[in-house]
């Protein structure tokens, strides 16, 4: 069990990461960031989830764009308000400090506190950037970003990028170019772990089964599957079975500008190069491949169990 901080965009797949993580993890505070929906409306969205999955938790708002570019358009296929429609929302959006709560929290506690990061980075970027000496003191990061093209997975925005990257691809590229010690999941292995529309009803979650209607309704709609993709689960996953997934290692860097805005690229090659954006940074860990029968098992043992 970890002891986690848990920032998020707050959406249907993020909502699902949140349950199973109050399941597994010892969460220390939830922080919001623009991304699936604005910041304030993730902030009302981590309340009323909370209440609903009765998680007691203090919840921070944060960032409310990127770091260097235009803001864009919030995705729509988690429902207007992030959370399927499901339910009438009557929280505040008002919260601060969501930066100074990372930065404050891992000084506290060194090399006790894991992140894990399901939307843009821009909290986490914030953070390093104010005090990058909380870059030694943090555990573990963990994201849930970025596609590498493997057996035919790349971008879910554009034909390059995955969505949380490309929100914000300067917070990220800091974020991945940084000393921090990360864990990578991509598109690469999101994709690969799927569940039907009938087993997440099987779950015996309400809220769950609630707030997923939209989203399994563009699934349907967009790539002809009845079911969901358990993208942002898999940073959970990672820290409850970390056997079920194949890492390598690499620097990583993240394309800001261009047709490739928000692309994650790798190290390929130790050949020597005049140019290498690469140079003196460390490597980083990511996955590429997953025993997703393994990690579906325990995810739904442990969103079905009834509590004790």
């Amino acid at each position: 069990m970890r002891t986690l901080i848990f920032d998020t965009d707050i959406g249907v797949d993020d909502a699902f990461a949140l349950a199973y993580a109050a399941k597994t993890q010892r969460l220390l505070g939830i922080t919001t960031v623009f991304g699936n929906v604005a910041v304030g409306q993730a902030t009302k969205n981590a309340r009323l989830f909370c209440e609903k999955m009765g998680i007691d938790v203090p919840v921070y708002r944060g960032c409310s764009r990127p770091l260097a570019q235009a803001p864009s358009a919030a995705a729509k296929l988690h429902g207007e308000d992030g959370l399927g429609d499901a339910f009438e929302n009557p929280h505040s959006d008002q919260a601060t400090g969501a930066v100074q709560f990372i930065i404050d929290s891992v000084r506290a506690q060194p090399h006790d506190i894991t992140l894990v990061a399901i939307g843009p980075l821009t909290n986490i970027a914030s953070a390093i950037n104010q005090a990058p000496d909380i870059i030694p003191l943090v555990k573990e990061l963990v994201i849930m970003g970025g596609a590498f093209g493997t057996e035919g997975h790349s971008g879910n925005v554009t034909p390059f990028s995955e969505f949380n990257i490309w929100k914000d691809p300067h917070a990220a590229d800091q974020v991945l170019s940084s000393a921090l010690p990360v864990v990578l999941m991509p598109l690469d292995v999101t994709h690969k772990v799927l569940i039907r529309e009938a087993e997440v009803h099987q779950l015996n979650q309400p809220v769950l089964s609630a707030i997923c209607r939209p989203y399994l309704a563009y699934s349907l709609a967009k790539e002809g599957f009845a079911g969901m993709a358990l993208h942002d689960t898999l940073t959970i996953s990672w820290l409850c079975l970390p056997h079920a997934f194949t890492l390598i290692e690499s620097p990583l860097r993240v394309i800001t500008e261009g047709i490739a805005s928000g692309q994650t690229v790798r190290k390929l090659s130790r050949l020597a190069s005049r140019e290498d954006a690469f140079r003196d940074l460390p490597a980083q860990r990511i996955a590429l491949s997953v025993d997703a029968d393994a990690v579906r098992a325990h995810f739904f043992s442990t969103l079905s169990a009834q509590p004790s």
